[in-house]
């Protein structure tokens, strides 16, 4: 493991340590990590009483395991309404492990995060195992766990120097983080910070103060010393920045030292001076990567957590995610949910009166839910005629491979069309074959007139074609947007853009998503005015590399 990765595994075990000497932080997110996670959670076990549990959520658990509710068999058995705890209530005081956070519904982050908020006292460890940037435990769960670690980018081949943590002193049933005192200057210094480095929630600079207090108490000291406010400001401020300090924020020389004569009668510093320790050690935590996408104005909320690319969500009654029951009648393609309707219908058995069998109403009907996401195709409509240029094109076309490489990962189809002369071909029929894709990019050949609105319309109907089995379809159109052939491949202008306005409008009235990437050295009306009219998003882009386009394009694809 290298030194970064070995310390990213101490930040880990520290701040499990953190969360069981004080389940008020509200758990950590867990990024990658293999065996390095297991260390983690084997950490947070050690710390937490002996007495409390750890419960994994399984990733289907529906409302009445996970909140609690009426215990079926119990009832059927007894002929009389039995309440059970739910999996949180069970873990009060103890640990719940989320798996795959990075796909949990908003409507389950939205339970825990009220569990959290709550009364109950347990600490949350999320699993996110999301490979994209943009793959992110949902908002409402990131926004209640004081601590983001990421141990995606290294592997744990056994425990380092760099993982040694402090033991925590013996525990006091009576102790809480306000026993821990501080000079009020925390706070000042925690939540200037917390602006400096964009951070808009009020609840990072008093996960931060929580931090330090509980940092005290795992070095058994009665007060919060100024590399306690360090270390809360590295594990909860630094992974949540979204921008570097301005010049009037950054950090300023640090002042002389004292004179000998008065250094151990010096007070501690006013907050202007704790403020600049603490964001200039914050600053250099922050990852590198980081750091750079911050300065180029790149760096995305972390708490946008649906990937890219993926198709949209339906609901259905027979197949996919299993949302719940709710109530309604069988039939149509409905299917009964049974125990859901035994579960409705015990508390009521006893005022019903169904001696020797269960007395089921209308009202107690319940059917079952599911959740399917449609699967995605993203369509390349590419203008290969003369008019793009050759080394335009060639822009183009490293543009479509990294396109078609990210689609490929997401298990998405591809598809790609070009048109130049007077026809559009369809040189890739929707596929995963990246190989395929490459090898039909490669051959794509340039020259000749822009047929664009037969570009256009091979790309509606292929996107109607796509949209009929069930897929959601994704048009990207690559051209300078000066048509100069029309329909039916007369070489006559005003035919030409007449014929591309009318394409153009009939992909915007079908509803099909898309991007306009205007690839002219010098964009003019005609591309602004043709994405208008397929109500795309328009990106004109004159002097971009594949790599521009191909993160524009990314920044517009449909979540």
């Amino acid at each position: 493991m290298s030194a970064v990765g070995e310390e990213r595994l101490a930040d880990a075990l520290l701040a499990a340590r953190l969360c069981a000497v004080d389940p008020g932080l509200g758990g950590m997110i867990l990024r990658g990590g293999g065996e390095a996670r297991d260390l983690v959670l084997a950490e947070l076990r050690t710390g937490l009483p002996g007495w409390a549990s750890v419960k994994r959520m399984p990733v289907h658990i529906d409302d009445e395991r996970l909140l609690g509710g009426i215990d079926l068999a119990a009832t059927l058995a007894r002929g009389a309404a039995v309440s059970r705890a739910g999996l949180l209530a069970e873990a009060d005081g103890g640990a719940v492990i989320v798996p795959m956070a990075e796909r949990l519904s908003d409507a389950m982050a939205g339970r825990l995060a009220a569990a959290i908020d709550g009364d109950a006292r347990f600490v949350t460890v999320a699993l996110d195992d999301g490979i994209e940037a943009e793959e992110r435990s949902p908002a409402a769960l990131m926004e209640r766990l004081a601590f983001w670690i990421d141990l995606s980018h290294d592997r744990h081949s056994g425990h380092g120097p760099g993982a040694e943590v402090p033991q925590a002193a013996a525990p006091e049933e009576s102790w809480t983080p306000d026993q821990i005192r501080d000079d009020g200057e925390v706070v000042t210094a925690l939540v200037a910070i917390a602006v400096a480095l964009g951070i808009d929630t009020a609840r990072a600079p008093l996960f931060a103060l929580r931090a330090a207090r509980a940092a005290a108490r795992l070095d058994g000291r009665a007060a919060i010393a100024e590399q306690d406010i360090l270390l809360a400001a590295r594990l909860v401020l630094a992974p949540r920045a979204t921008r570097l300090p301005t010049a009037e924020e950054a950090p300023a020389e640090p002042p002389p030292p004292p004179p000998q004569d008065y250094a151990g009668e010096q007070e501690q510093g006013s907050p202007a001076a704790l403020e600049d320790v603490v964001l200039a050690a914050t600053l250099a935590a922050l990852p590198k990567d980081v750091l750079a996408r911050i300065a180029a104005g790149t760096a995305r909320d972390r708490r946008a957590t649906t990937a890219h690319g993926a198709g949209e969500r339906r609901k259905s009654g027979a197949r996919g995610r299993p949302m719940g029951a709710r109530a309604g009648l069988p039939g149509g393609g409905r299917r009964l949910a049974l125990i859901d309707t035994l579960r409705a219908a015990a508390p009521w058995q006893k005022l019903r009166g169904a001696a020797g069998r269960v007395a089921i109403r209308r009202d107690d009907l319940r059917i079952r839910r599911f959740e399917t996401r449609a699967e995605a195709v993203t369509i390349f409509a590419v203008d290969a005629s003369g008019s793009s240029a050759l080394a335009r094109l060639a822009e183009a076309k490293g543009a479509v491979e990294l396109l078609l490489a990210e689609a490929y990962v997401k298990r998405a189809q591809v598809a790609l069309i070009a048109f130049r002369g007077t026809t559009a071909e369809l040189l890739l029929p929707p596929t995963r074959s990246l190989v395929r894709a490459r090898r039909a990019l490669a051959e794509l050949p340039g020259g000749g007139g822009t047929p664009l609105a037969a570009g256009l319309r091979a790309a509606q109907q292929l996107a109607e074609a796509a949209r009929a089995r069930g897929r959601t379809p994704f048009l990207v159109v690559l051209t300078d947007g000066r048509a100069n052939i029309a329909a039916d491949g007369r070489a006559v202008r005003a035919a030409a853009v007449a014929d591309a306005m009318a394409a153009a409008k009939a992909i915007g009235a079908g509803g099909v998503q898309a991007a306009f990437l205007d690839i002219s050295a010098r964009p003019g009306p005609e591309g602004a005015a043709l994405a208008t009219a397929m109500r795309a998003r328009y990106l004109p882009l004159p002097r971009a590399d594949a790599a521009t386009m191909h993160a524009a394009v990314r920044a517009v694809q449909p979540r």
